[in-house]
């Protein structure tokens, strides 16, 4: 038996990293699990047995409408959402301009209300749902050359709080994850690869954090355990920003 038997999940930006990480760990606990990806095709390989994986531009409202709706015919129901998706990018504050502070809203921030607004409503006639929001560490530790990052992720943590109010009559639990530097795929191919020694230093636990060492926070948050939590910022970052 599993924490999360019979319920129906979708992970955004779950083709690799962090969100397939939680999209497997949500699936071995009993969870049928929708990857959803801007990577078609990596959505459809990482997705769990039981699952599915489908393209899904969470920036775009009709994706994320289409998204909710296919999941909800396909398996009756949808019990959790877990907001993953992100761009992690790396700007000097002096190369950042409007264009690009808007590419990262759109996708960081204007992504986490678009599967909330929509989510909320099968989650609502239900009386029941667990939305998990994945923020950052940055929001306490200021990290250089990511402003627009930071910011975006502020609002998911400060939006994370304010939904929890609004949901929490209907029975929907709101709760936000804040990772700190994780070895996956994309920070190893850019440059915050060069800052896992540094970060490491920080830590209370000095090795690197991986992708298995968040997951399960996000399933404890979509679980039945975690009914009486709400509102709630969840740092798991080995310590690094603990004081």
């Amino acid at each position: 038996m599993g924490k999360l038997d019979d319920r129906v999940a979708i992970v955004t930006g779950a083709a690799q990293g962090i969100g397939k990480a939680i999209a497997d760990k949500l699936a071995s606990e009993g969870a049928t699990v929708v990857v959803a990806d801007v990577n078609a095709e990596g959505a459809a390989a990482a997705a769990p047995d039981g699952g599915s994986g489908v393209h899904v531009d969470v920036s775009s409202e009709d994706d994320v409408k289409s998204v909710i709706a296919d999941t909800v015919d396909r398996f009756g129901k949808l019990d959790v959402v877990v907001n993953n998706a992100a761009i992690v990018p790396f700007t000097p504050w002096e190369e950042l301009d409007f264009a690009e502070w808007r590419r990262i809203m759109a996708v960081n921030l204007d992504g986490v209300f678009l599967m909330c607004h929509h989510a909320e409503k099968p989650m609502r006639s239900a009386g029941y749902g667990r939305i998990v929001n994945i923020a950052s560490n940055v929001v306490l530790a200021g990290t250089p050359n990511l402003a627009h990052y930071v910011a975006a992720k502020g609002g998911v943590v400060a939006f994370t709080r304010a939904l929890a109010r609004e949901l929490g009559p209907s029975g929907i639990t709101v709760n936000a994850v804040a990772p700190g530097l994780t070895e996956t795929e994309g920070s190893l191919a850019s440059p915050h690869a060069e800052a896992f020694d540094f970060v490491q230093a920080l830590q209370c636990i000095p090795r690197r954090g991986m992708p298995e060492d968040i997951a399960p926070a996000v399933a404890f948050l979509a679980s039945e355990e975690a009914g009486w939590v709400t509102g709630q910022l969840l740092v798991a970052d080995a310590g690094h920003t603990h004081s």
